[in-house]
């Protein structure tokens, strides 16, 4: 059974995009990390210096790790304008970070995991919320990552998502390939 690991990007609790995830990942083991109860801090691109980066004193370590002992990766985040949200921002751009780390080979490890996403936005988000899954799949393709598909809800405010029966039936499809693993 492999590990599973959701990283909720989300800044609101029990928002549009954690209740698409509980609704996908219902009674599949799993991890389940808010993003928003870690402090990740940005940092200087150091990527082509001698020295690498510069340690930063945040939680992008622990995250990381969880990463890395994870098997799949669901990144669940709401459309922020017409992006991922800030936290989730951050934090793959710390990945860079990760590329130059001597202890692992974080590029490598990435070939062997698999990814999921979850969207949700109230903004026309069947179209809108495209470039965001383009992001993802580009961002999984670089990795060598196997992307396994995505789910898209509509709702902006409190509880909206679960009235998307187009994205609630997409869940309970996913959830089902998920208990299956």
């Amino acid at each position: 059974m492999p590990n599973i690991l959701l990283l909720n990007g989300s800044s609101r609790e029990n928002g549009n995009t954690e209740q698409l995830t509980n609704i996908l990942l219902q009674d599949v083991a799993h991890t389940h990390v808010n993003l928003r109860d870690f402090l990740i801090q940005p940092i200087e691109d150091k990527r082509h210096t001698p020295g690498g980066f510069t340690e930063v004193a945040d939680d992008y370590e622990k995250l990381i790790q969880l990463v890395r002992e994870h098997d799949i990766l669901v990144f669940a985040t709401p459309i922020y304008w017409y992006g991922m949200s800030g936290q989730m921002k951050l934090f793959v751009d710390r990945w860079s970070q990760s590329l130059r780390d001597p202890r692992f080979s974080f590029k490598e490890e990435m070939k062997t995991k698999k990814a999921f996403v979850v969207l949700c936005g109230g903004d026309d988000p069947y179209v809108k919320g495209l470039p965001l899954l383009q992001q993802f799949q580009y961002i999984f393709q670089f990795f060598g990552t196997e992307w396994l598909g995505y789910v898209i809800g509509k709702g902006n405010a409190p509880g909206e998502a679960l009235n998307d029966q187009q994205a609630v039936q997409q869940a309970n499809y996913w959830n089902k390939v998920f208990r299956s693993f």
